[in-house]
């Protein structure tokens, strides 16, 4: 048993918003014992023997950050991509190339090295978009790293009618199967292997790509599937104002009406992005109880037009799920789920000059209780309550950051970075601390990843005075 004893501040992100000040939390093997004001906590413990004691004395204490959109294989590609790239041509052009050159070795390294960077953010779990190999190198790295995350296998079914002459036949095989019905059959597979796996730490759901490169079977097959197995499925829609146009000079409506249509909504399905949307559909959505999954460092960095065109705060009134992602390294440069709490924070406020608009304790929402709501994981993570796992991070109050504080909520959102995260605890167990992860030698994957990297881009052909930053494929 861990006490956590004389916190300065614990937001609980309960269905109240406690925030308790002086406060003590104590865990009991994976799950929270207690938690609430000091005094009360000692009493009821008065008798008991901890196998550690940690003071809390100007520490505030929340939930883990849960990252509901990631892409764990793109962790070797940061700043490789061109930063003048709509989202077509990044998807089409620069990333399926880099992924068809990631390796099974180069995935584990990569799920290492982005677990790594969310440890010393802030997540304490994440739902990964889906692996470009054989999903055990993801569960392998979960399980040595101490984290928790869902993953998947990557899968897509529609090739486009003209094959780019900078596409090879491995990256051919690698993306696409021959039909939806091959693809349910691997993906189902996969999530019997590797549902539950790590002590019940790593999930493991349908994911598939979306958008254009999946058949309408494959994007109602994969929430079926996941249905008849009791897990999820995500995958990527209308992630931008091209992908609208070109789903409504296809099939004379936009994304989201072709899914609702398709019958292919649910509350196991998480969209990615969803950037494109219309009054209407923001009702399909919020009827169907389909979750959401905002990137705003993404929208920020590929031109998606998340400010422009988004309707995240109607989705948010309308009583849709919208939790928080990261994507990956090249669409939003890190895997601080910090800052996408800050960003959504602030666009919608400066977008729309209305200040009102997603406050500091709605944007710390996003980024737990409702991200957990997305990976339909909020009975046990997202919040500090009593029976719930101990997943939880503790700033050091006494970092610049956090002095002086009045409202926690507000120094949270706006002030603080994982500068000042001192200890992430994820499932009842201490995985990082003074800013070292204790499950890995951090200098060792550093290396690796270094190397590892210079082959992917080598064996991937992408060099920035070839590959093109335009794409008219699926048009």
């Amino acid at each position: 048993m861990i006490l956590i004893e004389h916190l300065d501040v614990i937001l609980t992100v309960d269905a109240d918003d406690r925030v308790i000040r002086d406060g003590s939390l104590v865990i009991d093997g994976d799950r929270i014992a207690a938690v609430g004001g000091a005094l009360r906590v000692a009493e009821r413990y008065a008798e008991e023997a901890f196998e550690r004691v940690i003071d809390g004395r100007r520490v505030l204490a929340m939930p883990g950050l849960i990252d509901a959109h990631v892409h764990l294989s793109e962790q070797m590609s940061r700043s490789l991509f061109p930063d003048n790239l709509s989202t077509r041509a990044w998807v089409f052009n620069w990333g399926k190339p880099f992924y068809a050159a990631v390796t099974e070795e180069d995935e584990y390294c990569s799920a290492l090295l982005a677990g790594i960077e969310m440890l010393k953010t802030g997540t304490t779990c994440f739902l990964d978009m889906g692996a470009q190999n054989d999903p055990r190198l993801v569960a392998l790295a979960v399980e040595r790293l101490g984290i928790r995350g869902i993953t998947g296998r990557h899968a897509a079914d529609r090739k486009p009618e003209i094959i780019p002459e900078y596409w090879t036949e491995e990256m051919m095989r690698h993306h696409f199967f021959e039909n939806a019905e091959e693809a349910l059959r691997v993906l189902g597979g996969v999530v019997e292997r590797w549902h539950g796996f790590a002590g019940g730490r790593l999930r493991c759901w349908v994911n598939i790509e979306g958008k254009e490169p999946c058949s309408p079977e494959l994007h109602v097959g994969a929430r079926r599937l996941a249905a008849e197995l009791g897990v999820g499925t995500t995958y990527h829609i209308a992630s931008s104002i091209e992908e609208a146009r070109v789903s409504e000079r296809t099939y004379g409506v936009w994304p989201v009406t072709r899914l609702h249509r398709l019958g292919a909504l649910g509350p196991n399905l998480v969209l990615a992005h969803v950037v494109a949307l219309t009054e209407e559909e923001i009702g399909y959505l919020a009827d169907s109880g389909t979750k959401v999954a905002f990137c705003p460092g993404t929208s920020l960095k590929v031109a998606k037009g998340a400010t422009r065109i988004g309707k995240y705060p109607e989705m948010l009134k309308r009583g849709v799920t919208v939790a928080l992602g990261c994507d990956g390294v090249s669409a939003a440069g890190s895997l601080d789920q910090m800052r996408q709490m800050y960003l959504s924070a602030g666009l919608f406020k400066d977008a729309r000059m209305d200040a009102d608009l997603i406050p500091a304790r709605q944007a710390v929402r996003m980024a737990t209780i409702e991200g957990a709501r997305a990976l339909l994981w909020d009975d046990e993570i997202g919040s500090l309550e009593e029976g719930k796992k101990a997943d939880l991070i503790l700033f050091d109050l006494d970092h610049f950051e956090w002095v002086p504080m009045h409202d926690p909520l507000q120094a949270l959102v706006y002030s603080a970075t994982p500068a000042s995260l001192k200890m992430t605890i994820v499932d009842g167990r201490v995985v990082m601390e003074d800013r070292r992860v204790l499950s890995v030698d951090e200098r060792e994957v550093y290396a690796e990843a270094r190397w590892r990297a210079q082959e992917v881009v080598r064996r991937s052909g992408l060099r920035r005075e070839f590959t093109p930053v335009t794409t008219t494929l699926y048009d």
